[in-house]
């Protein structure tokens, strides 16, 4: 008999493992997913277009909080866990209720998940959520756009919507966006590579989507979300460690499958950090890593419009909602904007709508700013009524997706930004010469041996 799987996830790595591990697989069928971290991604059904001719009825996705009921009633023999950034004793709590209920528990691999590309990959993942990887993904792609190289940018998933269409996205211009109905947290990711020049490919069947990118692309560049492991088989791994969280080095899971495995280690936001901070980040990273490469690397934050005088100014803050949510910052660059600039920061909390208390009441740690969850379009709504409820000066906007436009706010909206800087050129130089080295071994294998 098929062994009866069902697997934990949160609209991302649980699909793709899927894919990869069990769609094909006759031993194996998977009677459930279970949903997490995102509001509103449970009880839908992945449909049976993407999930083949072995589930013509798709396969249902539930609460994860409905464990231990779903593992009975479905006679489950195996747990698969699928997605990220939670800390090694939430994975084994989980783990223990498998047990419990008489289930193994498994945790997939990067060889039996990772697709091989034809192209070479430059990879950009962290140890945890919120550690600055939009800004050295954007940097990378520059880099590589720089050799005189076409980039694609295949993003980590976010399927929200609805699942069959968004199997493969391509997203190359502002009405791309809009067409594909992407969330608030889509757009964070999107928007800014789409600003740069640089075509973002995304989705749900990474097989296709790595296929899509190929196609177009010399490089392509995996912008890794939360602390997950890339989909893709790096050439070059860069793995981001965040110097205003030195406990966190080796805390959460995957993070630190992430570390142990990169080929290099940036420590961002070194800028903004203490020495102390520094000292136990470098001791930390020794201590896992000796030997590998480290670079340091500034967090640069700017407005634009620039220049803006804050000082004085009631403003609410609106930061980058996952960075805050299972991210667990409390604040973001927007705070450290508008509180740098004395700027008057308004609590959000006593105005929100009951769709932000339910935010603020499962995520205690947040300070006075406002995540941007923006999941649908209720969501958008009560954001919208938030910020008109609270009647701010300004908004200042530390998510990278453009609310101005998004939300058609009628109060300015300033937006923060924030760039990675390295302090030399050391990065690049070791960057490049990875480049070289992988492009040299790639046009040495497609030569003929004949004329080898």
């Amino acid at each position: 008999m098929a062994r009866r799987v069902l697997i934990l996830g949160a609209a991302g790595r649980d699909f793709h493992d899927f894919a990869m591990l069990c769609r094909d697989d006759p031993d194996v069928e998977v009677v459930a997913f279970t949903a997490t971290q995102i509001p509103g991604i449970d009880r839908r059904r992945f449909p049976a277009v993407l999930a083949g001719p072995r589930y013509p009825r798709g396969i249902p996705i539930f609460p994860e909080a409905d464990l231990e009921t779903l593992c009975q009633s479905l006679e489950v023999d195996e747990v698969l866990f699928a997605y990220s950034d939670v800390t090694h004793a939430h994975v084994m709590h989980l783990a223990s209720r498998a047990l419990a209920c008489g289930a193994s528990f498994a945790l997939p691999g990067p060889r039996s998940t990772m697709i091989s590309a034809a192209r070479p990959v430059v990879a950009v993942s962290a140890v945890r959520t919120g550690c600055g990887k939009s800004q050295v993904a954007r940097w990378a792609a520059r880099e590589i756009a720089a050799a005189g190289l076409r980039v694609a940018v295949i993003r980590h998933p976010m399927p929200y919507g609805d699942l069959a269409r968004q199997r493969v996205q391509r997203l190359a211009s502002r009405a791309d966006l809009d067409a594909a109905l992407c969330t608030i947290e889509e757009r964070e990711e999107y928007e800014p590579h789409i600003a740069a020049g640089h075509v973002v490919f995304a989705g749900v069947d990474y097989r296709a989507i790595v296929a899509a990118a190929e196609a177009e692309a010399d490089v392509l560049l995996w912008d890794g979300g939360n602390n997950d492991f890339p989909f893709i088989t790096p050439d070059i791994h860069l793995v981001l460690v965040d110097a205003l969280r030195p406990g966190q080095v080796t805390s959460h899971h995957p993070g630190e499958a992430n570390l142990r495995m990169a080929d290099a280690v940036i420590v961002t936001k070194t800028n903004a950090a203490s020495a102390q901070a520094l000292a136990e980040v470098a001791a930390a990273l020794r201590a896992v890593r000796p030997g590998c490469p480290v670079f340091p690397g500034a967090s640069r934050l700017g407005t634009d419009p620039p220049g803006v005088a804050l000082q004085g100014r009631r403003v609410l803050v609106v930061e980058d909602g996952p960075s805050l949510t299972h991210g667990g910052l409390a604040t973001g660059a927007g705070y450290a904007v508008a509180t740098q600039a004395g700027a008057h920061v308004l609590d959000p909390r006593p105005f929100a709508p009951p769709t932000f208390a339910a935010v603020y009441a499962a995520h205690p740690h947040i300070g006075p700013v406002i995540p941007a969850v923006g999941y649908d379009g209720p969501q958008r709504e009560a954001l919208r009524d938030l910020i008109a409820r609270a009647a701010p000066d300004l908004v200042i906007a530390g998510t990278p997706a453009d609310l101005r436009t998004l939300l058609d706010l009628e109060v300015t909206v300033v937006r923060v930004t924030c760039e990675f800087e390295p302090p030399d050129a050391s990065l690049s130089g070791w960057l490049g010469q990875q480049l070289a080295r992988v492009r040299a071994r790639e046009t040495t294998a497609r030569t003929p041996p004949a004329t080898r």
